[in-house]
């Protein structure tokens, strides 16, 4: 069983892109002339991934055939599935490695649209994998989210608490997370509860009595609107 193994989710609609005329899916927005999947599935494979896992919706073909058509170096496994939202994309990602017996020692996650400098996520998965939390968590100071989930964490990087205002905090969650078998149990577990959001999960990971850790990623954007394009863009250079 593999000690570490990566995800992506882009099963979203990326509805604020398309009010704002963008033509072409989300993961299919272009940043150095890549596209944003193709360049995550790149830096991924940087960081040491020999397979990675996808899931998008039934209605972004485009997306699908890309990831079908090209040679990332690295095996895709590509699930094409609706989902109500990324915790339930995570879930059906979890699902597929747990019927194929592929489930990692520590699952990494990304949504597509989180961008970050790729040697601040090499860092992030060295990290992770000598960590000994059960979430291993992606954070970032640079807060220029509509509504960003704000991560309190203590001195020793523990994770103390999720919240929906700034309570105080000088982190909020940078959309990276590393989970282990056990933190993925918790998630079966809250979608039988009946949530629907990330962020439910992330709590009840903690409400769990599982361990949570802080890793600062630098400045990171997740990609809602053209102007995050740019930003994006300044980030990388």
């Amino acid at each position: 069983m593999p000690n570490v193994g990566f995800a992506i989710i882009a099963a979203g609609l990326g509805s604020r892109l398309k009010a704002e005329n963008v033509t072409q899916p989300k993961p299919m927005v272009c940043l150095g002339g890549e596209p944003m999947i193709g360049r995550l599935i790149g830096i991924m494979r940087g960081a040491g991934a020999d397979s990675v896992s996808v899931i998008v919706n039934t209605g972004n073909i485009r997306t699908a055939e890309y990831l079908k058509s090209n040679d990332f170096g690295l095996t895709t496994n590509l699930l094409v599935e609706d989902t109500p939202g990324s915790m339930h994309s995570l879930y059906r990602l979890y699902r597929m490695l747990e019927s194929r017996q592929q489930t990692p020692n520590r699952l990494i996650v990304t949504t597509v649209d989180t961008v970050f400098r790729p040697s601040e996520f090499c860092r992030y998965v060295d990290a992770a994998r000598l960590s000994d939390a059960h979430a291993f968590m992606g954070v970032t100071p640079f807060i220029d989210d509509e509504k960003p989930l704000y991560v309190g964490v203590a001195h020793d990087n523990s994770i103390t608490g999720f919240y929906d205002d700034r309570h105080g905090c000088s982190y909020v969650s940078a959309g990276v997370y590393g989970l282990t078998r056990k933190a993925l149990s918790v998630l079966e577990q809250t979608v039988a509860a009946g949530e629907t959001r990330m962020r439910a999960y992330q709590r009840a990971i903690l409400s769990a009595g599982l361990t949570a850790t802080a890793f600062n990623l630098g400045k990171v954007v997740d990609v809602d609107h053209i102007r995050d394009i740019e930003t994006a863009k300044s980030i990388l250079e």
